[in-house]
């Protein structure tokens, strides 16, 4: 199957959704090369940065779950590099 190298750039705004986008996140974690979480105490919102390498489907899927939590916002940048799994 075809996989594609993205970044996703996830802000949570409302802390309580942490649980669920972690859990989201525990659910796809085969195809995460890496994460980095950056919480912004001054503005009140963490900041989370996740490499991915996956079917491009499950990468749209993993977005549009995320995006569904109240209070998270989601974009991703797909490369075009190409792997096969």
């Amino acid at each position: 199957m075809e996989t594609r190298v993205a970044v996703m750039s996830i802000i949570v705004e409302d802390s309580s959704t942490v649980e669920r986008l972690n859990s989201i996140l525990h659910e796809y974690g085969s195809y995460i090369i890496g994460r980095m979480g950056i919480p912004y105490r001054a503005r009140g919102v963490n900041i989370i940065s996740i490499a991915i390498d996956a079917p491009q489907d499950t990468i749209s899927t993993l977005a549009g779950k995320v995006g569904n939590l109240p209070g998270v916002s989601v974009k991703t940048a797909l490369s075009g590099v190409l792997g096969h799994d």
